[in-house]
């Protein structure tokens, strides 16, 4: 009898996100990290079934008044086509086998979900149109879209040609920061995202909450409950809420980027800091007149201290006045460097300003823009940590929303008119008086104020910024 050999063993593949992982951590730009090890398994599985991926349906005509009120994306396209794309798309997932799910991530700040999202997101080279996007930026997006189609069919439901738009502009949506904070986002999202799975749409998403945390607190929140339901379902829900490192901590903040003195009780900068700050503004390059930067919805934001690359405000012009996400990403565009002085200590007297403040942080932080500040006190005395008690029930008020202003990633602003007739601000920023506005935005931002201190630190880099 034949002697046996033992069979030799094969090298165990990985996939392409643990293989850029691996690579980042023998070139030591990061640390192994067992939760990171287990993501980049399953975004490497999700990266193998994107092969399965039914191609979107292509439309031949233009869509009707009539067919946005259709439920399947499949009858969008010309009646007499509708029955056979519908059977045609039957047979190909029947013979490929279930289309591939999207991925909601979420657990603490820091610890690398938006890291391997982007190390997935890069290793996507198949044919299939992608984008990662801030989910402040896409919402402003949608909300824009909804606005220009009813000018023009005021009576029509935008949503179903807005899904059929994006998914033929982009099959894989990566979402950074997934947080809901407005009553207008939170009654579109089921619909919209329905719409983008039934036209093969594969969404992944980064956030700091659980599914069923999503719009804690929030107006109506009834009404969204279907939408969390949804996600469950037709998401793999991946938990890092174990892991306790925030890396974005450890990274050396030396980049002359947080500035801080207690010497003025008024928040006057001192003249050594003064001078730095005038150093990296650019001296005397700053333009004489003030410049008007265009904003959705037909809307401006002034700057009345600027050069070619870098802006100048005092935190008053940016956080005390109603301006929001959209916003702050035109600055951004327009600005690799911004700079803003008398930044006080953020705490639950500062709602709104806060948030503000936070939506600016995530434009910076997406667009990489150098934020340069001043403040009373050192960064990780910056935020207080606070928590909302409030007793109330949705009968406080009556939810009215404007069009145009406001503060949130929708820009449209809520009002909440109160029994005695009185009207506030709610909006995504909360309005100290209101008592279920103030509660669902207070907790939220409390889970926001630790997102932008982790951020800070990292955007305080010495290599922080866009090399124009």
């Amino acid at each position: 009898m034949a002697a046996q050999h033992p069979v030799a063993r094969q090298p165990l593949q990985i996939g392409p996100v643990t293989a850029a992982y691996e690579r980042k951590v023998d070139a030591e730009e990061v640390r192994r990290d067992d939760a990171q090890v287990t993501l980049a398994a399953k975004l490497d599985a999700l990266h193998e079934s994107l092969t399965l991926l039914p191609p979107v349906p292509v439309r031949t005509d233009k869509p009707s008044e009539s067919s946005t009120t259709d439920n399947s994306p499949l009858l969008l396209a010309r009646p007499l086509a509708s029955a056979h794309s519908f059977f045609r798309k039957k047979f190909y997932l029947w013979s490929l086998g279930p289309l591939p799910r999207g991925m909601y991530i979420h657990g603490p700040v820091g610890v690398g979900k938006s890291f391997l999202m982007d190390l997935f997101y890069a290793s996507v080279t198949t044919p299939v149109n992608k984008r990662r996007v801030h989910f402040h930026e896409f919402m402003l997006e949608v909300h824009h879209r909804i606005f220009v189609y009813k000018q023009k069919h005021p009576r029509d439901d935008a949503i179903p040609v807005i899904a059929q738009q994006l998914a033929q502009e982009a099959q894989l949506l990566c979402f950074d920061e997934f947080q809901v904070t407005d009553i207008a986002d939170a009654m579109i999202l089921k619909q919209l995202f329905l719409r983008l799975l039934d036209w093969n749409v594969v969404v992944v998403a980064t956030s700091n909450r659980p599914p069923e945390a999503l719009y804690e607190g929030g107006i109506n929140r009834s009404l969204f409950l279907p939408f969390i339901d949804m996600l469950k379902d037709r998401f793999d829900i991946v938990s890092m809420e174990n892991s306790n490192v925030d890396y974005r901590r450890e990274t050396r903040a030396d980049g002359q980027s947080y500035f801080w003195s207690n010497n003025d009780v008024n928040g006057n900068t001192n003249n050594n800091i003064k001078a730095t700050l005038e150093e990296i503004f650019g001296g005397t390059a700053s333009k004489t007149e003030a410049e008007i930067i265009p904003v959705l919805f037909g809307r401006t934001v002034k700057v009345a201290r600027l050069n070619d690359r870098c802006a100048w405000f005092d935190f008053s012009e940016l956080c005390y006045q109603p301006l929001g996400a959209a916003d702050y990403i035109s600055l951004c565009c327009r600005f690799p460097v911004i700079i803003l002085e008398r930044v006080p200590q953020l705490d639950a007297n500062h709602l709104n300003e806060a948030r503000r403040f936070v939506t600016l942080i995530d434009a910076c932080y997406e667009s990489r823009t150098r934020l340069v500040l001043t403040a009373q006190v050192p960064l990780d005395e910056l935020f207080v940590d606070f928590e909302a008690h409030v007793e109330s029930s949705d009968g406080d008020g009556e939810l009215i929303v404007s069009e145009k202003g406001g503060n949130s990633s929708s820009f449209a602003t809520t009002m909440i008119r109160t029994k005695d007739g009185k009207y506030y601000e709610w909006s995504a920023t909360g309005r100290v008086g209101v008592s279920l506005a103030q509660f669902s935005s207070a907790n939220d931002l409390a889970f926001s104020f630790r997102r932008a201190a982790s951020r800070l630190v990292e955007m305080g880099g010495k290599d922080w910024g866009r090399h124009e």
